[in-house]
């Protein structure tokens, strides 16, 4: 079984994009903010479809694709580690990335996207590889 993760790397992409035109902007300038909120809301669909493909790369490992479906986020991502997806390192990473977003839509304001902007360089990084894992083959 073979996951496409062809829109979580697009998605990705535009991440990554959004973020380097931020490097080019001054902070006071009003374009800063608009290509903020692109980025944490690039952020928040990459998380997320991160998740949901992750539960279709774990599939084989289950009895029942109900079983994986009702896998919580963070399940998942202990799951990825149990079957040798993932280092632990890395899922403790997503497990922030998570508690980030969680904690921002309390604060959905400048302290959360600032927080946000300086999680994005690793962020896009374990993003690809973890694009790579999801869209590697299967044996069943």
């Amino acid at each position: 079984m073979t996951v496409n993760a062809d829109f979580l790397v697009r998605c990705i992409t535009r991440l990554e994009s959004t973020c380097e035109a931020l490097q080019e902007r001054d902070p006071s300038d009003v374009f800063y903010d608009s290509l903020t909120g692109v980025a944490v809301r690039e952020f928040e669909r990459v998380l997320q479809q991160s998740g949901s493909l992750l539960k279709k790369r774990l599939r084989p490992y289950f009895a029942s694709n109900r079983e994986v479906d009702q896998l919580t986020y963070k399940d998942s991502f202990r799951h990825a580690v149990k079957h040798g997806l993932i280092p632990v390192e890395v899922c403790e990473r997503w497990f922030a990335y998570r508690d980030n977003r969680d904690d921002g839509s309390n604060d959905s304001g400048e302290g959360f996207a600032e927080t946000t902007l300086k999680l994005l360089p690793g962020f896009i990084s374990d993003a690809r590889v973890l694009a790579k894992v999801i869209a590697e083959a299967t044996d069943d």
